[in-house]
């Protein structure tokens, strides 16, 4: 079951990162951002296949609730409730999106965009293989860092070595980029991505029953929010 999130459409998933942003809105007391946090807990362990990469998540989108938090403390009057509201605010805004962004597949997720979606086929295209570049960015970094630990050349010494070799490898993936992103716009325009007029796609993007209720999961999630709103 846990597997089903990665095999799911990615337009489904869009909506529920979507879908989270009118649920935030409605957070507007402590009581409702803990139940709607809550919820999105529940189907995170239930539904997701990685707990761990989850819980990453929920750390990162926590720190930006944190600094909204602290913010609205200080200038809201010293308020405890409605930091931490805030905070609780961010979280279920943020947190939803950035899960389900770790299982989009950026290849399928052009190929719904241009067949379900009916959007332009060149900037759906544009869109695909720049993110194509940037998930292979990671990778890049972990090369260049093992081909350095291999010629010695490791992050040793104190603060001012240890950013001397990391603004060297920064560098070398600035030139890796700019070498990949430079082959890959000759390999587009040899293949007419510049002036086709009609374009066909090389896998259908149909819409199954998981699909369907990846995207209702993601609503009731979201609604969770605004019903709790709508009966106080």
């Amino acid at each position: 079951m846990r597997q089903a999130v990665v095999h799911a459409n990615p337009l489904a998933l869009c909506v529920v990162g979507i879908a989270a942003v009118p649920g935030s809105l409605a957070v507007r007391d402590l009581d409702t951002g803990l139940i709607a946090l809550g919820a999105y807990l529940v189907a995170v362990l239930l539904l997701t296949p990685s707990v761990r990469y989850a819980l990453i998540c929920l750390a990162l989108a926590g720190f930006a609730g944190l600094t909204v938090a602290w913010s609205t403390w200080r200038l809201g009057g010293h308020d405890e409730a409605l930091a931490a509201t805030a905070a609780l605010r961010i979280v279920v805004l943020a947190w939803p999106g950035a899960v389900v962004a770790g299982y989009i597949d950026p290849t399928r997720l052009g190929d719904h965009l241009g067949q379900n979606l009916r959007l332009p086929a060149r900037p759906v295209v544009a869109t695909t293989a720049s993110m194509q570049q940037l998930g292979a960015l990671l990778g890049d970094w972990q090369q260049i860092d093992r081909s350095r630990r291999a010629r010695g050349v490791g992050r040793h010494g104190g603060p001012l070595a240890r950013a001397r070799v990391a603004g060297s490898m920064v560098f070398a993936l600035l030139v890796t980029a700019l070498r990949a992103g430079t082959g890959r716009a000759v390999a587009m325009d040899a293949r007419g991505f510049d002036e086709a007029g009609r374009r066909s796609w090389a896998e259908p993007a149909p819409w199954s029953r998981l699909d369907v209720a990846a995207a209702v999961i993601g609503l009731l999630l979201a609604a969770v929010p605004l019903a709790l709103h709508l009966l106080r």
